[in-house]
């Protein structure tokens, strides 16, 4: 079955298939009729392909980049969580229910939680720190620039 996968996906991401996730990178808003001028083939080929690509999880959506500040939430931290006995569903629980939590990741290690926080000010971080102590322990860490911003997966091998 391994196998299959792997040739199944070899055969998604052919050259047109990543020329159109290169294309859709670049610009997730692009229409496809202009997509599929720029690739130079019909728009009914580039609407299948790109229904392919969704449909097999390639592409798993399209994300608005909102700056944070804007919303009244320049401050960022990064918070590793050591959880306690038996606390790891109730932390990925109160992580989904806690609306400054931006990014929960399951991580090895010592910590089993990598969290991103968005916060007002920096007094604001100890209220959400607050509900996550009684359930391990945590240590923070403030964003003090980002000097390579999130980017995509590379699409091709360099």
């Amino acid at each position: 079955m391994a196998a299959e996968l792997t040739e199944t996906r070899s055969q998604l991401l052919d050259s047109l298939n990543i020329r159109i996730l290169e294309e859709l990178t670049a610009d997730p808003r692009l229409r496809t009729t202009e997509l599929a001028r720029r690739l130079g083939v019909s728009t009914p080929t580039v609407r299948e392909r790109v229904t392919r690509l969704e449909e097999s999880g390639v592409i798993r959506g399209y994300r608005l980049d909102i700056d944070p500040a804007a919303l009244g939430r320049p401050v960022a931290a990064w918070v590793r969580l050591r959880p306690g006995p038996g606390q790891i569903p109730r932390i990925i629980e109160l992580a989904d229910r806690t609306p400054e939590v931006t990014e929960c990741h399951r991580i090895s290690g010592e910590d089993c939680f990598l969290m991103r926080v968005q916060v007002p000010a920096i007094a604001a971080l100890e209220d959400v720190l607050d509900k996550f102590l009684v359930h391990g322990q945590t240590t923070s860490s403030f964003v003090v620039s980002t000097p390579v911003p999130p980017r995509p997966v590379p699409l091709s091998a360099r």
